[in-house]
């Protein structure tokens, strides 16, 4: 083996040893939740514990790309945080405008292409441009897909998907007798994405809180009990490990 498949690569974590990979799931999505429990445990601002998330998030990224697993969907902000403390809402917007620009270049070394779904309406001109700069520079990158939601509901994406295909069918663009699943979903904030095989989510919450409400009609749902902020590589391979145990009929019968 030379020097650069050396470098390339890793032992099969331990949990996922007895496990085939064609029977870990491609796409992951993650409700991260639990940031403002671990802060308010250790008596610090809410903010340290959305500081300490985004520690996680940047392991948890490099783990899924290491892993070898197409997509990883993670939902950032949602279209209802708008409604917190004005000051929490601007920390986050600076806190995710710093992530971009500190996280390029690991996009940019492991291969991951980035994509951001949600509305752009609201959110600053300064976190729009540096979304911008992780698209294009990451455009060409054939790794992993890291998708963030940010300002983003799982109902929004619907009525802006179907106030789009309307207004091309009130043009005469388009046909509404042609309107099926597949024209549908091109016009979602995830056209040209894979839905969601598993959907974990942390700090043992169980909703779905708006979140990909097309895209996850036939996931796996994984909830832990784990904060986000304390989530670690092995919890992500513990949900992989339970994903791969369970038998996905989607609607039919199981194999026999």
């Amino acid at each position: 083996m030379g020097d650069s498949a050396a470098k390339t690569f890793f032992p099969t974590p331990p949990l996922l040893a007895e496990v085939p990979r064609d029977r870990w799931p491609g796409h992951v999505a993650a409700i991260m939740d639990g940031n403002g429990r671990w802060a308010k445990q250790r008596g610090l601002p809410r903010i340290e514990g959305h500081r300490q998330g985004a520690k996680t998030v940047r392991r948890i990224v490099e783990e899924s790309a290491r892993l070898g697993l197409r997509q990883l969907t993670l939902y950032a902000f949602s279209h209802e945080n708008w409604s917190r403390p004005k000051e929490e809402v601007a920390q986050l917007m600076s806190l995710y405008e710093n992530y971009l620009i500190d996280e390029r270049p690991t996009l940019m070394k492991d291969n991951i292409h980035f994509r951001n779904i949600g509305r752009r309406d609201g959110l600053p001109e300064s976190v729009l441009r540096e979304i911008d700069q992780s698209e294009r520079a990451s455009a060409a990158n054939t790794g992993l897909t890291l998708c963030l939601a940010v300002n983003y509901g799982g109902r929004q994406e619907i009525v802006d998907a179907a106030r789009r295909l309307a207004v091309e069918a009130a043009a005469g663009k388009l046909d509404p007798a042609a309107i099926d699943e597949d024209r549908f979903a091109a016009a979602l904030y995830t056209a040209g994405l894979s839905d969601p095989d598993l959907l974990l989510r942390t700090a043992a919450e169980m909703r779905v809180s708006n979140f990909l409400l097309w895209q996850i009609s036939y996931a796996e749902i994984y909830v832990t009990e784990t904060l986000w902020p304390d989530f670690a590589e092995a919890d992500l391979h513990r949900a992989i490990a339970d994903f791969a145990r369970r038998q996905r009929r989607f609607g039919g019968l199981e194999n026999t």
